[in-house]
């Protein structure tokens, strides 16, 4: 299953337990790269639209963690107003500014790791392409139910919207630097 949405740029294949997100950048790879790696740019972009990330910690090597919380402010969004969504990731490779590969899952306030909801390796690939920068997000599950857990949830709409954040983010450092 393939969906190309043009509007949103954002390509998306499953394949199995595995689910491939597609997304060209008008940035250089170098500062796509800052803004999945450091918490200063984190905190402008991740989360879907109406979401904000109040808690953003990040230790940004081999061995170390991102633990963050997204917390939805927009009043539009019924239920999922006021709603937290803790997450914690653990970093395994990371080649400046080429890869980083992570293992994702969903947590509480204190980093104790869900063990009811599907962990993800993740591993994100940035490849230049004559100044723009094509993103590849490779996410892997268990199993195919548990990625299709995660698909339920809205996740790949919750994907496109970070992207689309993370676009505006780039254009607005670009444009003040």
């Amino acid at each position: 299953m393939t969906n190309q949405n043009t509007a949103k740029q954002m390509v998306s294949k499953v394949e199995g337990s595995t689910l491939v997100l597609e997304r060209v950048f008008n940035a250089p790879r170098e500062l796509v790269f800052k803004a999945f790696s450091e918490a200063e740019h984190l905190k402008h972009w991740w989360g879907p639209k109406g979401w904000t990330l109040p808690v953003c910690n990040v230790d940004f090597r081999p061995g170390g963690t991102w633990h963050y919380c997204m917390k939805c402010e927009d009043k539009n969004q019924g239920d999922f107003y006021g709603m937290e969504s803790w997450g914690k990731a653990l970093y395994r490779e990371i080649t400046v500014p080429e890869q980083i590969v992570y293992t994702d899952w969903f947590s509480d306030a204190e980093g104790n790791i869900a063990e009811n909801m599907p962990e993800t390796l993740v591993t994100l690939d940035f490849v230049e392409q004559d100044g723009k920068t094509k993103l590849v997000n490779t996410a892997q599950y268990a199993t195919a139910e548990a990625l299709q857990t995660v698909l339920d949830m809205g996740m790949l709409q919750g994907m496109s919207e970070t992207l689309d954040n993370l676009d505006t983010h780039l254009e607005n450092v670009q444009k003040s630097s």
